[in-house]
This record gives C-alpha cells, sequence and structure tokens, in this order.
C-alpha cells in the first residue's frame, strides 16, 4: 500500500477504486458468461446483471466525483483472480449442464466478493458521515445480494439437470 494509507478516508478511497476496477473487469467478464451459459434464465440473469453492472459503474462513479476522488487508479486483484478462475472453467469439456452449474458457482463466488466490498464501503461511508455515498452504495449493496439470490434460484434447476 501506500504511503498516503493514513486514515479511513484513505481506505475509503482505496476501497471505492478497488470496486470500480472490479465493476469495470466485470463489465467485459458477464458477455463471455453469457455466451457460453445454455440455460435461457442463467443466459438472461448474465445479460440483465451486465445492465446492473454498467449502472454500479455509473453510482461509483457518481459517488466518486462527489467525494472528489478519481475512481481509477487501482486494480482489483481478486476480481481479476475470480474472473481468471471463470475464464479457466468455461475452456473445461463440460456437458452444458454441467457448464451452467460451474457458471453459477463462479458467479456467486464474484456476487459473494461484491458483497463483501460493497458492505465494507457502506460501513466506511457510514463511520464517514458520507450519507448520499452510503445510499447508492446502499443501492449497490442490495442489487449484488438480489443477484446472489436469483443465482442461487437458478441453481436449483440446474443443479438438479447437472446431476441427472
Amino acid at each position: 500500500m501506500s504511503d498516503k494509507m493514513k486514515t479511513l478516508d484513505d481506505l475509503f478511497e482505496h476501497q471505492l477504486q478497488d470496486l470500480y476496477s472490479a465493476e469495470e473487469q466485470l463489465i467485459k467478464a458477464l458477455p463471455e458468461m453469457a455466451a457460453k451459459a445454455s440455460n435461457p434464465k442463467l443466459k438472461k440473469a448474465f445479460e440483465s446483471h451486465l445492465e446492473e453492472t454498467k449502472e454500479q459503474k455509473r453510482l461509483l462513479e457518481e459517488v466518486c466525483k462527489e467525494l472528489d476522488i478519481k475512481p481509477s487508479g487501482e486494480k482489483c486483484k481478486a476480481m481479476e483472480g475470480l474472473i481468471q478462475e471463470a475464464k479457466s472453467m468455461m475452456k473445461e469439456k463440460a456437458s452444458p449442464e454441467v457448464m451452467d452449474a460451474a457458471l453459477i458457482a463462479d458467479a456467486q463466488r464474484i456476487e459473494h466478493y461484491e458483497i463483501s466490498g460493497y458492505g465494507t464501503a457502506c460501513t466506511f461511508a457510514k463511520q464517514l458521515d458520507h450519507s448520499e455515498a452510503k445510499k447508492k452504495l446502499g443501492k449497490i449493496l442490495e442489487q449484488e445480494y438480489s443477484a446472489d439470490e436469483k443465482l442461487t434460484k437458478i441453481s436449483e434447476t440446474v443443479n438438479a439437470k447437472a446431476e441427472a
């Protein structure tokens, strides 16, 4: 970490930049995941989450502008790793049903990472009295929880087919 990481404000800025990088990487990865999915509900879930992710990136830009923070500047290595794992799995020779189950597993790991990141960012925003930022970050956090729940519901059907 840089020598400017001395206050919670510094850490909050770093977290926002990390989340921004994560969203940028996910915007590039979701079309590949949608293309690989064979289950129509899963394909649609990836496509709709892509649009949601673009909106989340826009909200992060708003938060950063309001706080006079440059959104870029960090590379989210965790998201890079999660996406690399998903890409590696997509190269496997698997039945369409098993591939869909694998895509859901990888997508949920990504969602859980984002839930953790946005939860932390919300906590920091609250502590630092950034109420508008907390509201916007909280909206993103709710969307991430919702995406995870949607994937869980789809997995119930997909996993049963993959098991057969």
